[in-house]
């Protein structure tokens, strides 16, 4: 079984970048569970202090981080594109169905440090964990390493994505929106289910309805997350629409 530091090592490899400050890397894998479960125990006496920070914060820069080096590199591959275009390519290339699969890729869930309980439940290979700890470790490459380390590695991992991005894709409530109305259907409801979280990392939980089915999103801000519901409704009332041809 690899230890915590192989792990790390194997990971700082994927991401190509050796972390000046290893703290950053640990902090970036920690989910907020694990944070409270050790502030939950007590210290035993001289014990060194430990580290208590979740990834929220780093999350929270590393979106930033990924929403300016997708936009500069978006300029320089669609010179002649206007706003209306880059909008959809650059929040596609940001969403949680990108950064999800690429966390996937370079083994991030090996990496996590998760609290038990929260094993238990198996969300360490859940989309939305996976992502944010993407966009944290984005935020940890920024802070030790400046905007560089950041840069080289989301033009090597998203390229085939930006590539494959032949005509910009539709903003998935548009998406759903025109797919519904094309079969007579009433617009889709949105509501919102939750709020949870700090002020400065809150976690939306919303729902949208259409056409007899539904779709949940969670994400930090209610826009992404109606975008994330919008996602999953789409994908299951396509796979219905699926599935009545091949019984026809």
């Amino acid at each position: 079984m690899s230890s915590e530091n192989d792990i790390l090592d194997i990971l700082q490899e994927a991401l190509g970048h050796r972390f000046a400050d290893p703290a950053l890397l640990r902090q970036a894998l920690t989910h907020r569970s694990a944070v409270s479960a050790r502030q939950g125990r007590r210290a035993p006496r001289g014990a060194k202090p430990a580290e208590t920070g979740s990834n929220e914060r780093l999350e929270f820069v590393g979106d930033r981080v990924l929403g300016l080096i997708m936009a500069e590199w978006l300029l320089e591959q669609f010179p002649d594109e206007p706003e209306g275009a880059l909008g959809p390519r650059h929040a596609s290339l940001v969403s949680r169905n990108a950064l999800a699969p690429i966390a996937e890729s370079i083994g991030v869930k090996h990496a996590l440090r998760i609290a038990e309980h929260e094993e238990q439940a198996n969300i360490r290979g859940l989309a939305n964990i996976q992502a944010d700890a993407m966009e944290a470790l984005l935020g940890a490459l920024y802070l030790d390493g400046g905007l560089d380390p950041a840069r080289r590695f989301v033009r090597e991992k998203w390229k085939d994505l930006l590539v494959s991005q032949i005509t910009p894709p539709k903003d998935p409530k548009t998406a759903l929106q025109e797919f519904v109305l094309a079969r007579g259907s009433s617009l889709p409801d949105y509501e919102t289910l939750s709020m949870e979280g700090p002020s400065h990392a809150p976690r939306f939980t919303v729902s949208v309805s259409a056409m007899g089915e539904t779709g949940e999103g969670v994400a930090g801000s209610k826009r992404q997350a109606e975008s994330e519901a919008a996602t999953v409704l789409l994908r299951r009332l396509n796979r219905g629409r699926k599935g009545a041809k091949d019984r026809k």
